[in-house]
């Protein structure tokens, strides 16, 4: 029995020391603040929910097209698609969803679904704006719920491989017990999320068109890894992603079948993250037309074929405009 103990506790050193290890790495890099990493063509606006990062292109008097990122993104994945935007005269306005990006990050650490929609609320009030909003992967569900909080605040929804855990409150769990320690959380983040060494791998897993992880694209994904408390702050993030909300509006089928605003749905076909049935299974629900699918790309789209995808965005915009 001594002799299992001690294997035992050798195996769990093992294993914790590289943790460990990537743990203190990332304290190391994280020494600049928000304000001294954050990028000079955005601005912060103050809500009611804290101070959000926006980068902002095309003309004042454009229809405002709100974008919301993925997971572990911030607006700069957004640059060329709202330039383009831009050059068709719409006001692209690319934010950045707490805790990624250069947002604000806030003291009670609440990151859920319906938190999270309240902040773009109160971003498009602090704006003055009702804009058409775009969201992408995880970014949709917290877009789906500020919708279903109050439809008057906008002019259209757009959903991009959209993960909105459709029916996921039917089956409540909760956070693995693993994962309940705040320290084992940051931990195994510091490992992989914010861990400069698997960007492009992470990134990679997303995407049908690989070629797409390009260094660039892996640059843009890295730069906000240098606030200090990235890693805690993705760490405190992610029981909103494992675990499916159980007060949430968007995750209930009945609510998208009472949507009155214009709603698209563009897709990768390929997309192995949030399968197309996904979006059969909201065209369904909504009534709108079926899903727009793009031939032989992935989860993002935007990068992994982006005159594509651009194309398609345009005319699903001018077809919501025009009342169709």
């Amino acid at each position: 029995m001594n002799r299992l103990k001690r294997i035992v506790l050798a195996v769990l050193i093992a294993l914790l020391v590289p943790l460990l290890g990537f743990r203190g790495a990332a304290m190391l890099r994280e020494d600049q603040t928000a304000a001294e990493a954050r990028p000079d063509i955005g601005r912060m606006i103050e809500t009611d929910l804290g101070a959000i990062y926006v980068q902002e292109v095309g003309p004042v008097a454009g229809t405002p097209l709100l974008l919301a990122h993925g997971t572990a993104a911030w607006s700069g994945l957004w640059s060329d698609t709202a330039q383009a935007l831009a050059n068709q005269g719409y006001r692209a306005i690319a934010f950045d969803m707490p805790p990624f990006g250069f947002s604000e990050r806030v003291g009670d650490r609440d990151y859920s679904r319906r938190t999270q929609a309240k902040r773009i609320l109160s971003l498009t009030a602090a704006m003055q704006i009702k804009p058409i909003l775009i969201a992408h992967s995880f970014g949709a569900a917290p877009a789906a719920e500020a919708l279903m909080l109050d439809q008057s605040a906008f002019a259209g929804l757009v959903l991009i491989d959209g993960a909105v855990g459709l029916g996921t409150h039917e089956n409540p769990k909760s956070l693995a017990l693993p994962l309940r320690p705040r320290w084992l959380r940051q931990a195994l983040i510091s490992l992989t999320g914010t861990n400069p060494l698997l960007t492009k791998t992470l990134l990679a897993q997303l995407l049908h068109n690989k070629d797409a992880a390009t260094a660039q694209v892996v640059n843009i994904l890295q730069r906000p890894m240098v606030i200090k408390g990235a890693t805690a702050a993705f760490a405190d993030w992610l029981p909103s992603l494992l675990v499916p909300p159980q007060n949430a509006l968007s995750t209930r089928a009945e609510n998208y079948q009472t949507l009155t605003l214009p709603t698209r749905l563009i897709w990768g076909d390929r997309d192995t993250v949030t399968p197309p049935d996904q979006a059969d299974a909201l065209a369904a629900l909504i009534d709108q037309g079926p899903p727009h699918l793009l031939t032989n790309v992935g989860h993002i789209p935007q990068i992994e074929a982006p005159e594509a995808f651009q194309a398609l965005l345009f005319s699903v915009l001018s077809d919501m405009k025009a009342g169709n």
